[in-house]
Parts: C-alpha cells; structure tokens; sequence
C-alpha cells in the first residue's frame, strides 16, 4: 500500500513539473509568431518610406552686371512633380523675369555664358501654361520695397536627373533679370540684363 502511495505522488509530480514547461514552450511560440509580425510590419514601413524619398537640388545665386543680388533656388522632386522655392534679396523692387537657361555656366560677369533659354522643345518664347513656351520660360518674380522676393513654382514637365534630357534640369542655370518678361517678344521676352546666375546642381 506504501508502495502504491510513493507511486501516485510520484506520478503526480511528474505532470505537474511538465505543464509548465509545455505552457513555456507554448509562450515561446507565441513569442516567435509576434516577432515576425513586428518584422513584417517593420518591412512594410520601409516600404513605405521608400515610397516618399524625394529628389532634391540648389542654385545659389551670384551677382552679375553690377548688381548685388543674392539668393537661392531649391528644387525638391516628389510624386512625379518638381517644386521650385526661389529667396532674393538686394534686388531692386518692380518685376523681373526668372527663367532657366541652357547651359550650367555662370562664370561671365554678364551672365551670358549660360546661353538662351532652356529650350528642349524648340518651341516659340511664351508664357507658360498658355500656348507655345520654352520649358525654361518660367515668368516672373515680384521683389517688394525691401529689395526682397519670393516665389513657389510647380510643374510635372521637369525632373531632377533621370534619362529624359527634355525634363532633367540638373545642370542648367537659374536667371534673373533686370526686367519682367513680357511673355512675347522673341527670343527671351525682352527681360534686360542679367542680374543673378546660378547653376542647379543636385543635392546628396
């Protein structure tokens, strides 16, 4: 009768002692399981982060044909469309022209080394958006009192590098003028001297 009562308590010892080992087990695969959940949401972010990295390039300003312009241009590509943001200063106040031009050489002291407008298309100086337009006619700047100006620009017709020679701007130059662009006259708008020049180059 001894013998049977060792055995039972035995017995029982052993099922007790293995339950929590198999709940552990259990917990370890619990444990597995929400480890690749988290990995694959984790994956899915990154993905997902992919999606909204953007482009980004600069022209920084210099001063040409006496003047004492200075100032930026970015440039950030996202979603298939390119946004400039221009900042001038020390510019006089009335309207003038911005265009890019073609070539990324502003070292003459007129400006005139960057060549006309940027113009891939062949098409007639124009006011964008309206009709026949060069892809660097871009239009004109406001520069208030304080010899301050501002403008946003946005257009699915450039890109910030890429294999389409007719929309990368990277390497052409940004252009201000002395005077507005009339949208008309041939061959720049009768826009005056430039007065700033700037070569976008791409940003790391």
């Amino acid at each position: 009768m001894k013998n049977i009562s060792i055995a039972i308590v035995t017995a029982l010892l052993f099922v007790g002692c293995n339950k929590p080992a198999q709940e552990q087990d259990n917990s370890h695969a619990h444990g597995d399981h929400d480890g690749d959940d988290m990995k694959d949401a984790k994956e899915v972010m990154d993905e997902g982060a992919t999606t909204t990295i953007s482009k980004k390039a600069m022209a920084q300003l210099d001063a040409k044909s006496g003047s004492n312009l200075t100032g930026t241009v970015t440039f950030t590509e996202e979603g298939g469309k390119v946004k400039m943001e221009v900042e001038v200063s020390n510019v006089a106040p009335g309207v003038h022209a911005i265009h890019l031009h073609e070539k990324g050489d502003c070292s003459s002291d007129d400006g005139k080394s960057a060549g006309g407008h940027w113009n891939p298309t062949e098409e007639p100086h124009g006011e964008w958006g309206h009709g026949e337009f060069h892809m660097g006619d871009i239009g004109n700047l406001e520069i208030s009192e304080d010899g301050k100006g501002t403008l946003s620009f946005e257009t699915d017709k450039w890109a910030i590098g890429g294999d389409d020679a007719k929309k990368d701007i990277i390497g052409k130059a940004v252009i201000i003028h002395a005077k507005a662009d009339d949208m008309k006259s041939q061959p720049s708008g009768a826009a005056g001297d430039r007065i700033g020049c700037g070569v976008i180059q791409l940003e790391n």
